[in-house]
């Protein structure tokens, strides 16, 4: 309750830093959607809105050849964590990572989704709360709920196919679509959380048991061309994540490689045009 004394309203203990904390989240959102904004424009992606019974997701989209393959790619977790023991209450990218990187694809259809509750709020998203960009962040729900936008995005365009590209948490996301999925040509993750209990465990952080783990679906993308990009200084998931991912597909179609340099957030943007030129296909074995 707010009490009013001397024509001055005055807060409760902790009722000031409450509201000063959510001024802030507020303003905090629009300035990254505006830096969002700004990423998109240089790279001619047009913003759209696609609805789903859950979520509605954020997408930045260049469609010049309908019909012909989308490249899909996915955000990170985004700022899902304010510390480590609180989680935020809006978990919009302050760096959107994913979305540098598509801006920089130069292919006909690219297509960038943001993950659930990213950009667009419980305002606009009543299905928003706190565990889908935390425990349940790679739950049945978001990846089936984005399995519906994709579909809706590819309806959209006329395609029939798509590769898919994930960043961090996005490359997890990216994994588990592939494997329920029979549209998928291609595979890329950039520093990938493919193994989720090797990493939480290697942190010291608690369990996600709502979640999928990709790792445990690997065998079934073993006929699908992949690559898994890690930086050589990423400390937060660190190369043998992919490496063990690529050993778990046990077949010829999936490479981890080393990019040196790089940490979790890279600048991965500096090095991907020179990473493009590598393309997924099988018959090249793990590395």
């Amino acid at each position: 309750m707010i009490k009013k004394d001397f024509g001055i309203y005055k807060l409760q203990k902790g009722q000031f830093w409450i509201l000063l904390y959510a001024f802030l989240i507020t303003g905090c959102t629009t300035n990254n959607l505006t830096t969002a904004q700004d990423i998109a424009k240089k790279g001619q992606l047009t913003e759209k809105v696609v609805v789903t019974p859950e979520f509605s997701f954020l997408t930045w989209q260049r469609i010049n050849a309908p019909s012909q393959p989308l490249t899909i790619y996915i955000e990170g977790d985004g700022l899902a964590w304010i510390s480590r023991y609180q989680p935020s209450s809006d978990p919009t990218p302050k760096n959107p990572v994913a979305l540098r990187l598509a801006a920089l694809d130069p292919g006909s259809n690219v297509v960038y989704i943001a993950r659930p509750c990213q950009y667009i709020g419980v305002g606009s998203n009543p299905t928003c709360q706190v565990p889908y960009w935390t425990s349940k962040r790679f739950s049945a729900d978001v990846i089936n709920a984005m399995s519906e936008a994709i579909d809706k995005i590819k309806q959209s365009a006329f395609a029939t196919q798509i590769q898919l590209v994930g960043y961090s948490g996005g490359g997890a996301v990216a994994a588990l679509l592939a494997e329920q999925r029979k549209d998928i040509l291609s595979l890329r993750t950039v520093a990938g959380y493919l193994d989720i209990e090797y990493v939480n465990q290697l942190h010291h952080v608690s369990p996600m048991p709502d979640s999928l783990n990709p790792i445990n679906k690997a065998n079934k993308l073993a006929l699908i061309p992949q690559i898994h990009f890690s930086g050589a200084h990423d400390t937060l998931i660190p190369p043998e994540v992919a490496q063990r991912f690529t050993q778990q597909t046990g077949g010829s179609c999936a490479r981890a490689v080393l990019v040196p340099g790089m940490t979790h957030q890279g600048p991965w943007e500096t090095q991907w045009l020179h990473l493009l030129k590598q393309k997924p296909e099988c018959g090249k074995g793990g590395k």
